[in-house]
C-alpha cells in the first residue's frame, strides 16, 4: 500500500487508536463521498511529516459502523483527534493542508 496513513476497522479501534502513545488524528470517510477523497493527499503528507509525533488512521464507516457511531459522527469528512484515549477535538469537512496542520498542532 505505502500510504502514510494506516487503515483502522472497527476491531482494531480500540488497540490503534484509544491505546496509542502518541495522538491519533481519526478521519472517517467514505469511497462515495468527495470531500473525503479531496482531503486524502493532505492527510497522507501530514502523516509523513508528523510521523513518531501524531498518528493518522482512516476508518471508513460504511465497512465499520460502530466506531463512528460510538462518536455520534453526522457527516463526513469527519476528523477526530485522540489524545490519551479520549476525544480531545473534531472538526468536520474538507479543510486545505494548512487548516488541517494547525488544527493538529493547536490540538497536541
Amino acid at each position: 500500500m505505502g500510504a502514510a496513513t494506516v487503515a483502522v476497522t472497527d476491531a482494531t479501534f480500540d488497540a490503534e487508536v484509544r491505546q496509542s502513545p502518541i495522538p491519533v488524528v481519526v478521519d472517517f470517510w467514505a469511497e462515495w463521498c468527495g470531500p473525503c477523497r479531496q482531503i486524502g493527499p493532505a492527510l497522507e503528507e501530514l502523516a509523513t511529516e508528523y510521523a513518531g509525533k501524531v498518528k493518522i488512521v482512516k476508518v471508513n464507516v460504511d465497512e465499520n459502523p460502530d466506531s463512528p457511531a460510538v462518536l455520534g459522527v453526522r457527516g463526513i469528512p469527519a476528523l477526530f483527534l485522540f489524545k490519551d484515549g479520549q476525544v480531545v477535538s473534531n472538526k468536520t469537512g474538507a479543510a486545505p493542508k494548512a487548516a488541517l496542520a494547525n488544527w493538529i498542532n493547536s490540538a497536541i
